[in-house]
């Protein structure tokens, strides 16, 4: 710039040159202030058709700049560590190579050679006699660590978000503990089938609850269960029906506080996490009303258990609970875009269930999850490949354990992409 202010003759040319290069390219320049002069000048910005306002959109576009560099500055200094561990834990997940290998085993020692190999490592070295269950086990003892890793590292808000990650387990002990009881089923037992992650202080005195006001007063007050359990309190007695119902109730109350919880984190977590707990929501919906057809649940009934969020939510809700056969269920979720991939694979023949089909969507929405950066989703989409693969290990050594390895590829879900 000149003494007076004005740009000098080798700017101007330099400006209007790389101006015409830019529009040769198809790029459109756009307005902004510069500050010595209050005079607009031309810079690039791609995708954007060139204005002639007093540089309104530019700024915009500055101010957005400014606050996701801030956001991204704030979530490496708090986050930026643990969130560099957890993208080394999903690199670490099986790939179609290993599910290729794994299919060729002819015995679980096979299996357990091959998982050697990869980051499971010398986890089984110890196990003299192989059953799928001590796999799963192990497998599952990793995950666990390695979530405990993250919970005690964390800082808030992303505590609180891996908590709220392990409440759907808390509710599965729950339903667990107070089945089994109603079975007549030893207390210690069943605590040990439960799931690591959804463990607290109070489960093993679930079964002294006779009806949902003492579960909650004696087992749940002081979980953070609580305030899901008073919403549905009554005097009935815990039978088989009323279990499956208060199941149902919980994770209504449970995703529909964990959608508000990821609301008020805003930004990409908000928008990544809605897609994953609507899929989420749909597919309880969807599992009420398939489950319920033939009982005594009334249509109102199960409405009242759909969670109020997903894609079915609200209009579909009302066709879903009038549905009387798994045609009818079809036929509601045909009229649901997001899920026509979904029954067009259904309607093709495919040896596949519906509960299989969306399980690959929600794997495929959590692999699309780690694309994005500086968001908490990518905490909740690990958990539930990392859950998937040990589902897909139990699958897997199951039918080497059966001899029927021509059917392992029915029960995988991809988890690559």
């Amino acid at each position: 710039r000149t003494r007076t202010g004005g740009p000098s003759s080798h700017i101007v040319s330099e400006e209007r040159r790389v101006r015409a290069s830019l529009c040769a390219h198809g790029i459109a320049p756009a307005r902004i202030w510069s500050t010595a002069t209050w005079k607009h000048t031309d810079v690039a910005y791609p995708g954007r058709r060139k204005t002639r306002g007093k540089g309104e959109a530019t700024h915009h576009h500055v101010r957005r700049t400014m606050a996701m560099g801030m956001d991204a500055v704030g979530f490496n200094i708090k986050d930026g560590y643990l969130d560099g561990i957890l993208r080394g834990y999903k690199g670490g997940l099986l790939g179609a190579t290993d599910y290729t290998n794994l299919g060729q085993c002819e015995s679980l020692d096979d299996v357990k050679l091959h998982l050697e190999g990869t980051d499971y490592g010398a986890f089984l070295q110890d196990e003299s006699t192989l059953h799928t269950s001590r796999i799963v086990d192990k497998c599952l003892a990793k995950l666990v660590d390695e979530w405990k890793y993250l919970r005690c590292n964390a800082d808030e808000p992303l505590a609180t978000f891996l908590d709220y990650c392990t409440y759907g387990h808390m509710i599965d002990n729950v339903v667990l503990i107070v089945s089994g009881t109603l079975h007549e089923r030893d207390v210690h037992e069943l605590v040990e089938k439960c799931h690591p992650l959804g463990l607290f202080d109070a489960i093993g005195t679930l079964a002294v609850a006779q009806n949902l006001r003492e579960l909650y007063r004696l087992c749940l007050v002081d979980t953070p269960l609580g305030p899901y359990v008073s919403e549905c309190l009554s005097s009935e007695d815990l039978d088989e029906m009323n279990v499956e119902i208060l199941r149902n109730t919980l994770y209504k109350a449970y995703l529909e506080d964990f959608m508000r919880f990821c609301r008020g984190l805003g930004g990409e977590t908000a928008d990544r996490m809605a897609g994953l707990l609507a899929l989420d929501a749909d597919r309880r919906a969807l599992n009420i009303t398939i489950n319920s057809i033939g009982t005594e649940l009334t249509r109102d009934d199960r409405r009242s258990l759909y969670p109020k969020l997903g894609h079915l939510y609200p209009d579909l809700h009302v066709e879903l609970a009038t549905c009387e056969d798994l045609e009818q269920v079809k036929g509601t979720l045909e009229r649901c875009p997001a899920y026509h991939d979904v029954c067009r694979r259904l309607a093709y023949g495919e040896s596949q269930a519906l509960d299989k089909l969306l399980y690959e969507e929600e794997a495929k929405l959590c692999m699309l999850t780690f694309q994005g950066q500086f968001h908490y989703a990518s905490f909740y989409a690990y958990l539930k490949l990392r859950e998937q693969e040990i589902r897909n290990l139990m699958w897997i050594s199951e039918c080497v354990a059966q001899n029927q390895r021509n059917r392992i590829q029915d029960g995988i879900v991809p988890l690559w992409s």
